[in-house]
C-alpha cells in the first residue's frame, strides 16, 4: 500500500495557487490592521486545509439563501471562514492586539516566494501536458 497520497498534478499545483493566495490576503489583513486596537491575528494551517480540499473535505465558506418563489434571485451569505485560525502572540499589546509586525512581514515574504513558486508550477504543468498532447517537446 502507497503511504503518500497520490493527487492530480494540475489540481494538486491550482488548489496550492488558490491557497496561497487566500493565505497572503489573510496575512496582509494582519499587517493593515497591526495598529488597530483589540484586532486578533489569524493565519490558517497551510498543509492542513490543502489537504482537506484535495480530499474534498473543504469547507465552504458562503451558505446558500433559501428562496420562496421562483422568481427570487439566489443569494449567498458569507460566513466565517472555519480554516482561520487566531496567531498566539509571543508578546501581546496593552491594546489587545496581537499582530507582531515583524512575526506577520516575515510570514508574507515567505508566502510570496512559494506562491511564485505555484504559479511556476502550474504553468510547468501546463507545458508538460501541452507537450504530451502535442507531441512536440517543450
Amino acid at each position: 500500500m502507497n503511504a503518500v497520497p497520490q493527487y492530480d498534478s494540475l489540481a494538486f499545483a491550482e488548489n496550492t495557487l488558490k491557497l496561497r493566495t487566500y493565505r497572503q490576503q489573510v496575512i496582509g489583513n494582519n499587517l493593515a490592521n497591526s495598529d488597530t486596537p483589540g484586532f486578533k491575528a489569524r493565519d490558517i494551517q497551510f498543509g492542513d486545509v490543502l489537504k482537506a480540499q484535495l480530499e474534498g473535505r473543504a469547507s465552504s465558506k458562503s451558505i446558500r439563501m433559501a428562496t420562496t418563489h421562483v422568481a427570487h434571485i439566489p443569494g449567498k451569505v458569507s460566513q466565517e471562514d472555519p480554516n482561520l485560525l487566531y496567531r498566539i502572540p509571543d508578546q501581546p499589546s496593552m491594546d489587545g492586539n496581537t499582530v507582531d509586525a515583524d512575526i506577520e512581514l516575515s510570514e508574507f515574504t515567505k508566502n510570496s516566494v512559494l506562491t511564485e513558486f505555484a504559479i511556476n508550477r502550474v504553468g510547468s504543468t501546463i507545458k508538460s501536458r501541452m507537450s504530451a498532447i502535442t507531441g512536440q517537446p517543450s
